[in-house]
């Protein structure tokens, strides 16, 4: 038994408190099951793939997709697994609580531990789907690794944050103490922008749906859509003009492949969704990123537009992919914009003068810096509202 407290470095929390991730997860579910209580909620989605389930917005698209549309689900995420004595990752919590939730909703749930990059993994989900009779209504691609595995070649990739051309600088926030430091991200060199767009660019993502319209298990107008980020102009060298803002690029190209394909089969379509900046484990170790957010939360909570993750997501769902109509309203290049009201220019106008304005000494006070700490705590579980952290956690391989 024994207390657990948050261990931070630079950004990176290394432990998880199970008991606060849980609570978190449940936060979401009723936050969306008192969205469905405002409205008449005509739209059936009944099957519901989550390629990335457990942390962000693939855990809160599947919450959206679940509990407000009352779909069932499957859901893919490779986390490490909690036992008696040592911690296990936030995603492996967050998933027990929602199977938790969904078995006591009467929901069928089916989550796999598995490298959803893998052709095994493909294989067990076909299987799980044919011997439920599931036919996917929603296809959902929200993965974030460092890491894949070429199933043809078995060459691994790994992914990097850099700039392309020249070295990009930036203040780089810690979001514990309000401390502002000068952060550089190399520039990228050899086969870095090759390997960045094999692991986040979407070639994974239309081998994916390649092999479930062959097994035959999308259903008629299916949809499916991956997530990206555009940002403000802060932090385009490194982000949209960057590395991963190139594999992003790759992800939109594949996103045009798949919408004719699905259009040709099954009446469907396939979309990329730009979404909102948020605190994420990514984010929080990129320049300049952490330092904008305290900006943009700052700014939009004093506007009442401000987001979290599973608003974010019922939105999204509620307003793009499942309107009365049903029309999804994209930009001109086919994307859905939900990240509308963070690049509203009165947001960014406000923005751009705090930006201008923030020195050392003036930081904590021109920032939401509470509300990114606490979004940060609260992905591995700690100052989750309603949790005694003075408590001692019995076991780390439960939730309760």
């Amino acid at each position: 038994m024994a207390v657990i407290k948050p261990m931070v470095r630079s950004n990176i929390c290394i432990n998880a408190h199970p008991i606060g991730c849980a609570k978190d997860t449940l936060r979401q579910i009723e936050y969306v099951k008192e969205q469905k209580s405002k409205r008449n909620v005509t739209k059936s989605v009944k099957n519901v793939l989550v390629l990335g389930c457990s942390t962000g917005y693939g855990l809160a698209s599947r919450i959206a997709a679940a509990f407000e549309y009352g779909a069932d689900t499957i859901g893919v995420s490779f986390e490490k697994e909690g036992t008696e004595k040592k911690a296990g990752t936030p995603g492996w919590y967050n998933n027990k609580q929602f199977d938790k939730s969904a078995k006591e909703a009467g929901l069928k749930s089916f989550t796999l531990n598995m490298d959803a990059f893998s052709d095994e993994c493909r294989a067990e989900v076909v299987k799980i789907a044919k011997e439920n009779g599931m036919k996917f209504d929603l296809v959902v691609y929200s993965l974030a690794s460092p890491v894949r595995t070429d199933p043809d070649t078995k060459v691994m990739y790994r992914s990097v944050i850099k700039a392309i051309g020249k070295e990009f600088t930036g203040q780089a926030l810690d979001m514990m103490t309000g401390t502002l430091s000068e952060m550089a991200a190399p520039v990228a060199e050899g086969s870095d922008i090759l390997n960045t767009i094999k692991v986040m660019g979407g070639e994974d993502w239309e081998r994916w749906i390649d092999k479930l319209s062959e097994e035959g298990i999308l259903n008629e107008g299916c949809r499916t859509v991956a997530y990206s980020y555009i940002g403000p102009k802060y932090s385009h060298a490194i982000y949209r003009d960057g590395t991963i803002g190139t594999a992003k690029k790759d992800l939109e190209a594949h996103a045009r492949s798949i919408n004719k394909k699905l259009a040709e089969k099954v009446n469907g379509a396939g979309y990329v969704s730009v979404n909102k900046g948020l605190v994420t484990r990514s984010s929080s170790v990129i320049p300049v990123i952490a330092l904008y957010l305290g900006c943009l939360f700052k700014v939009q909570k004093q506007q009442g537009t401000h987001e979290g993750c599973i608003e974010q997501m019922e939105r999204l769902f509620r307003e793009r992919l499942f309107t009365a109509d049903g029309v999804v309203p994209t930009d001109d290049e086919g994307r859905i914009r939900i990240d509308d009201w963070e690049l509203d220019p009165k947001v960014q106008t406000e923005i751009d003068k705090l930006m201008s304005e923030i020195t050392p000494s003036n930081v904590t006070s021109l920032i939401d810096l509470d509300g990114i700490k606490k979004d940060f705590l609260n992905i591995n579980g700690f100052d989750v509202d309603g949790v005694d952290y003075e408590k001692d956690v019995a076991r780390m391989d439960v939730i309760e």
